[in-house]
């Protein structure tokens, strides 16, 4: 079987933890004798061809005002007017047809689209190939892709949404299959209609993460290393949660790693202040970022598709604090490998880290409950072995068509 894999960037070039999932899907199929290339996205214009660790990677340049996973935020016409175009982006449509004459595939499995835009789905239709739609975020419903608006998660889409997806929907029914990371994600575009009268499949992402140590046991009164690493940006709880360990008198440190744009991350620095318990780590090693701290804090504003930084924490032995919203709640258990909290309720988040501060029988229980939770995470296998399984019966399908 020939697989086209499409998403917005591949490694080298990481954004989040869509492609970190899809560099391990995309070896782990080559792995098993399919033939697969990647299709994405680059700054400069044209396409070219490089291989990726034994993996034949096709770069297209973005053909829209601006690259938008650059650390400058541009203004907000300006921002209007990349959306309005990648709503239905048809000069994008001519790299795909492109690249399905040279290479033929099978199948097509879609990830991220955002600056292909849903013009590659007819490209594709076009070439009478079975297209796989696998669900990262919420880009075809929200240009943003959170449908996170003025400090907390939509109900519905917006009028703005609704105007730059108003094709979205009717053209999800016209795929293959589609595949949500969590069943969050899955459900939240059932909910508003798309991907009706296809096959549905939920595939939580994996990582291969070794026990880098065993689980910590906190004595009394010890200080406590809280942590936090990812994008630094409003939708991702970061404001809320330094404003939470400054006012919850917690004795430690808050350690804040990654990275975000220029002006989120000097607002962020001057709400920690000079006192210097707040930490801005910028980009580490997560091996060694997770062996420093105590306690991970996941404090995401937005339904999270999953939240694989939990999986992450949880893997190395470490109770989450998490954001009781999206697929959060698929992987940290309340009262379990860690606990939830409300971000309409801001104090919870300080409440828990008082708790697990103070309470270090919760904490250890915890710690040692936290690894032995997310098993099925950690199995890249299992996760390749459920998208073959897919790609598999939608080309069977196809044929018998």
């Amino acid at each position: 079987m020939k697989i086209l894999y499409i998403n917005a960037l591949y490694a080298p070039h990481i954004a989040g933890g869509a492609e970190i999932s899809l560099k391990l899907i995309v070896e782990g199929m080559q792995a098993r004798g399919h033939e697969v290339v990647v299709l994405s996205l680059a700054p400069e214009g044209g396409l070219r061809s490089e291989w990726v660790d034994g993996v034949k990677v096709y770069r297209a340049g973005l053909k829209n005002g601006y690259w938008p996973f650059a650390k400058e935020r541009p203004g907000r016409f300006r921002r209007l007017l990349w959306h309005v175009r990648d709503r239905y982006n048809t000069s994008m449509r001519a790299y795909v047809r492109e690249v399905l004459n040279a290479e033929q595939p099978a199948v097509v499995s879609c990830h991220n689209l955002v600056g292909w835009s849903i013009s590659v789905w007819d490209e594709i239709h076009h070439a009478g190939i079975p297209i796989v739609q696998v669900l990262h975020d919420m880009y075809l419903l929200s240009p943003n892709s959170t449908l996170f608006k003025k400090g907390r998660t939509a109900a519905h889409q917006d009028a703005l949404s609704r105007l730059l997806r108003v094709k979205h929907r009717r053209a999800s029914r016209g795929l293959a299959a589609v595949v949500g990371i969590s069943q969050s994600v899955l459900g939240r575009f059932l909910q508003y209609g798309y991907f009706e009268q296809i096959p549905h499949y939920v595939v939580h992402n994996a990582r291969d993460i070794p026990a880098a140590h065993p689980p910590r046991t906190r004595e009394e009164g010890a200080p406590l290393t809280v942590g936090y690493i990812g994008t630094l940006t409003a939708v991702k709880g970061v404001e809320w949660l330094i404003e939470q360990f400054k006012a919850s008198g917690v004795e430690g440190r808050l350690v804040i790693a990654g990275s975000g744009k220029a002006d989120d991350v000097q607002h962020f620095q001057q709400l920690a202040g000079d006192g210097g318990r707040i930490v801005f780590a910028g980009y580490v090693d997560p091996s060694d970022f997770y062996a420093n701290i105590d306690l991970l804090v996941v404090p995401s504003l937005w339904e999270e598709p999953l939240g694989m930084v939990a999986v992450e924490g949880l893997a190395n032995n470490l109770p989450v604090i998490a954001s009781n919203r999206g697929g959060l709640r698929e992987t940290v258990v309340d009262g379990d490998n860690g606990i939830l909290c409300n971000p309409d309720e801001p104090d919870s988040l300080g409440q828990a880290l008082i708790w697990l501060w103070k309470d270090v029988a919760l904490y250890n229980r915890m710690a040692r409950a936290a690894r032995p939770s997310v098993g099925e995470y950690l199995s890249v296998e299992r996760m390749v072995n459920q998208y073959e399984n897919v790609l598999s019966t939608v080309t069977t399908d196809h044929a018998n068509t």
